[in-house]
């Protein structure tokens, strides 16, 4: 892949679109693929790899599923994107208004960053404050007012929070530790009245994928309830996957806005926020907070997360939940036999494999992981044909592509990295 990433990098700020794929934080070349098919992808040499990255969580329906590839040609055939309202925009918002009960209404964009951002504008013209709190490790997006102490990018190339942020808009930015509402509860009793919205990941996705505590969300959500404050919940990653409803759905908790991605497209690129009637009203054309974009409710991308959404069954859940339990428990297993210290976090079909020992439940948890471990454990992984993130920081995804072979094949491939550590 040298050849491949040495042209790339002539034209290409490190040779990728996103940094992550630099392969930095486990070291070597990126690979580069060619095609997907089912669960597994294939490279430009040829070679098949069992994918657990999904296109970072998108693919919960796998490669190239020919429901989701047939109505995006089929809609491609009526036209790719129109710049104008089109019925299949709102086909998808019913769908998912109908699945998440805090939303009633959604206003599609075209990627986590700008559902995020969107979400973050609309809470402060709304509550005419200006100030946010976020949780150390989240990660929503290359936000300016969100890239202080942000998550899976940041932590594995090693770089300061906010370069290129001014320092009066991270000023704005408060910083709190995941699964403790204390700090929240300290800086609403004494900066309550300037604090728009509170952000967060239910269930944090990028600093490897840690849950809540018990009670954690239950109290974020009384504590912003009683001051005022705006709730987002960041379910780019979480949303449709952990649960047919998301996060919130899987533990109960209403936020005012949430924002959504990934599976929302079905691989293609399209995002959204929503919440509240009387906050979603005060967007534009309807209120006076402004949001636009002309590839907003892209048709293509419409068509694709129909797809992927109408597949999504009680049933599609069911199995994601067998085949994912069936991974962690044998990854388990397999480091247990090698020795190796592991710790698995996992909610539905998202987790992470921690290579160290105890619980990991908040940033300072995970950055104590060993990343050069990790980066054997990623290269040993991808020479027996398994293509797990190239991070320590990210999670594996399994989508209904995947079956109990490939699981069994892949723990196979883990116990004998592992044992060669």
């Amino acid at each position: 892949m040298r050849a491949e990433f040495d042209r790339a990098r002539r034209v290409i700020p490190g040779g990728v679109n996103s940094p992550v794929r630099a392969f930095k934080g486990v070291g070597g070349t990126p690979v580069f693929f060619d095609r997907g098919e089912g669960a597994r992808v294939i490279d430009t040499a040829g070679k098949s790899y069992i994918d657990y990255v999904g296109s970072w969580g998108p693919l919960i329906a796998g490669h190239a599923h020919p429901a989701v590839i047939g109505g995006v040609i089929e809609q491609a055939a009526r036209g790719t994107s129109f710049g104008a309202p089109c019925e299949i925009e709102t086909e998808l918002a019913e769908r998912v208004c109908e699945r998440v009960p805090a939303c009633a209404r959604v206003r599609f964009v075209s990627s986590g960053t700008e559902a995020t951002m969107s979400a973050i504008r609309l809470a402060r013209g709304v509550t005419g404050r200006d100030e946010l709190i976020k949780i150390q490790g989240c990660y929503h997006g290359h936000v300016d007012s969100l890239l202080v102490e942000a998550g899976s990018g940041v932590m594995t190339l090693g770089l300061p929070g906010s370069p290129g942020v001014p320092a009066a808009l991270a000023e704005l930015t408060h910083v709190v530790p995941f699964n403790n509402p204390e700090p929240v509860e300290k800086l609403l009793t004494t900066r309550g009245k300037e604090i728009a919205a509170l952000i967060l990941e239910p269930v944090a996705g990028n600093m490897g994928v840690i849950p809540p505590a018990p009670g954690y969300l239950k109290r974020l959500r009384e504590l912003t309830a009683a001051h005022g404050v705006v709730l987002i919940f960041d379910e780019v990653m979480t949303g449709f996957r952990v649960h047919r409803g998301g996060a919130q759905a899987l533990f109960g908790i209403e936020p005012d806005l949430s924002c959504f991605g990934k599976v929302i497209g079905g691989g293609l690129p399209a995002a959204a926020y929503g919440g509240r009637a009387d906050l979603m009203n005060q967007i534009a054309p309807d209120g006076p907070v402004y949001q636009a974009g002309t590839l907003s409710g892209n048709p293509l991308a419409m068509r694709a997360g129909m797809e992927t959404l109408d597949l999504l069954d009680d049933a599609a859940y069911r199995r994601l939940e067998n085949l994912s339990e069936r991974f962690e428990t044998g990854l388990a297993r397999a480091a247990q036999e090698a020795g190796v210290s592991l710790t698995s976090n996992r909610v539905g079909s998202m987790g992470t494999a921690f290579f160290r020992a105890g619980t990991v439940r908040n940033h300072d948890d995970a950055t104590a992981a060993d990343t050069e471990c990790y980066g054997r454990f990623f290269h040993g992984m991808l020479e027996r044909g398994v293509y797990l993130a190239p991070s320590q920081f990210e999670a594996a995804f399994v989508s209904l592509a995947h079956t109990e072979d490939d699981i069994d094949m892949t723990i196979r491939a883990a116990g004998e990295t592992l044992k060669a550590l």
